[in-house]
């Protein structure tokens, strides 16, 4: 194998697309995120200060790992979807955008 075609394989592979971000219906993002918002104060029991899609779910929203379950569950009721929550990981829930993207990418298609 050249040189040249070495670098045209390393560079194909940078050029590769995670396809779960072909997944994430953009409208169903949006509605996953007003639900968030909306949903959070009643999961948290209190009155939050504005949250924005940046806000972390964690440090600064004070989300725990049962509220955690709720939020999603109630997300779930909410935009009458269900979520395979299989993969999920802490990256998923780093922000209300990245949980809003999880939700939008991992939605079980009815039968």
């Amino acid at each position: 194998m050249t040189d040249s075609a070495t670098d045209s394989a390393i560079d194909s592979s940078v050029l590769v697309q995670d396809p779960a971000d072909d997944a994430v219906d953009p409208e169903l993002r949006s509605r996953a995120l007003d639900g968030i918002l909306l949903l959070l104060p009643r999961v948290l029991k209190r009155d939050l200060p504005e949250v924005t899609e940046n806000a972390c779910l964690f440090d600064e929203v004070g989300l725990t790992s049962a509220a955690t379950l709720e939020l999603i569950l109630e997300l779930e009721d909410h935009l009458d979807v269900q979520i395979d929550v299989e993969g999920i990981d802490q990256d998923d829930l780093r922000s209300v955008g990245t949980l809003a993207g999880f939700v939008a990418g991992h939605v079980i298609a009815e039968d």
